[in-house]
This record gives structure tokens, C-alpha cells and sequence, in this order.
């Protein structure tokens, strides 16, 4: 990582240069289409691992479909945008990935947190999400702008 100190904290040099954030927009979008797609794929085993555990409680263990699909997403979330990656295997196919403005790793904690906090934004402001790229600073949505992060292009 190209980091200096300035007055104590820890400024990212790779962050201050705007060539990071080139085609970050289009190639989030594309990222988050290939996790659905991924999370979905990687739902199918758990859910006939489910389905098995209903026919084995007699129908007790099918209450776990309401969570499923969430579940596998948060697991998957923490376990590659929680990593030192710092991407999902979508991000990391369109060569992007998030990063925090102090300059530390991103922890599977924040991951989720970023994630959560997406999906909230979506449900209450719905366009707001993704517009407020057009008007911020390094293409951040509501989300990054909450947390203290950015997502960069990773060869940049």
C-alpha cells in the first residue's frame, strides 16, 4: 500500500490519485450482478442440506428457508470482502475493491456493516443510493460515505 503519515494519520497516496476511480461505477454494477449470481449458486447446496433437515424434524427445520439466501449472502460477504482482498470474486473479476479512507484493512465486520447498510439504503431511498455517485467525491455512494470507504480500481 503507498501510505504516508501526515499530522498522524495515515493518508492512502493510491486513493488521492483520480485514475483509481475511472469506470468504478460501471464495474461495481457489473461486480454486484456476478455476486447475486455467485451467492445464488452457492445457495443451492444449503438449501437441500435444508430441505434434508426438515424431512429429518418433520417439517421444523424448513423454517431455516427464511434466512437462507441471507444467511449464505452475509457468509459470503465476510469471507471475501472481509479478506485481505478487500473484494468479493465479483469485484475482483472487474478488478475492483473497497477500501477504508484511515487506511486500515477492511474486517469482515465492515464488510458486512457495508453491506447491510446497501441493502437498507435500498429499501429506504431506493434511488438516492446510487445517484448520490453522480454529485460525490471518488464516485462513493450513501453507503462508502457512512462508513469511511471507497471502492478503487486495484491495478491503479
Amino acid at each position: 500500500m503507498n501510505a504516508r503519515v501526515l499530522d498522524g494519520e495515515i493518508i492512502n497516496t493510491r486513493l488521492d490519485d483520480v485514475r483509481a476511480y475511472e469506470g468504478v461505477r460501471t464495474r461495481r454494477i457489473l461486480a454486484f450482478v456476478l455476486d447475486y449470481i455467485i451467492v445464488a449458486l452457492l445457495t443451492i447446496p444449503f438449501a437441500i442440506l435444508v430441505f434434508v433437515l426438515g424431512l429429518l424434524t418433520l417439517g421444523l427445520g424448513w423454517m431455516l428457508f427464511g434466512i437462507l439466501v441471507p444467511a449464505v449472502a452475509i457468509l459470503y460477504i465476510w469471507n471475501t470482502l472481509g479478506s485481505a482482498d478487500q473484494a468479493t470474486t465479483g469485484m475482483k473479476m472487474m478488478g475492483i475493491r473497497l477500501d477504508r479512507l484511515d487506511g486500515r484493512p477492511i474486517d469482515g465486520l465492515t464488510a458486512v456493516v457495508h453491506s447491510v447498510l446497501f441493502w437498507a439504503g435500498n429499501v429506504i431511498l431506493s434511488p438516492l443510493v446510487l445517484l448520490v455517485t453522480l454529485v460525490a467525491d471518488r464516485k462513493r455512494t450513501l453507503h462508502d460515505l457512512l462508513l469511511g470507504t471507497v471502492v478503487s480500481r486495484t491495478g491503479r
